[in-house]
């Protein structure tokens, strides 16, 4: 398993193509999504995925500092792939990502959209709902920010 960060300068093609196709692969097929998943950020972001001995993606999230699309630093697209949740990768994932914005960016908050039955997960982070439940391409969503 090896850690990997980079700017979106940085990715491969490979790289670039392996992390869109688990956010299509999470995201619109295996929550029924059909919406479309490339949004334009991924140029803004930092990515940031932890990945098995033949490089395949376990799981994956992208950075943004304060000001690209929130006023706080916000952390999106946040995945582990189906067949390999329930092995704490998750909770690392999380851990790695906010140790990244807080001690190399230096922010002071951190803003999430929460799909809304994963609250208590980000709730154990110390992420608080800021607003009411939203659909959010039809799937109901907290907006949640983190104070360090």
């Amino acid at each position: 398993m090896k850690w990997m960060y980079k700017s979106y300068e940085e990715l491969t093609k490979q790289e670039l193509h392996d992390m869109i196709k688990a956010r299509i692969d999470v995201f619109v097929v295996e929550q029924n999504c059909p919406y479309p998943e490339v949004d334009g950020y991924d140029p803004e972001a930092n990515h940031l995925w932890l990945e098995d001995q033949h490089g395949k993606i376990i799981a994956y999230c992208r950075l943004f500092l304060s000001g690209v699309k929130y006023s706080e630093a916000s952390i999106g697209r946040i995945l582990v792939l189906k067949e390999m949740r329930g092995k704490g990768y998750a909770k690392k994932l999380m851990t790695r990502a906010l140790s990244v914005i807080k001690d190399q960016y230096g922010e002071q908050a951190v803003k999430i959209q929460a799909q809304e039955y994963l609250l208590d997960f980000y709730g154990s982070f110390g992420f608080e709902g800021v607003t009411e439940i939203y659909l959010e391409d039809g799937i109901p969503h907290v907006d949640m920010v983190l104070h360090y």
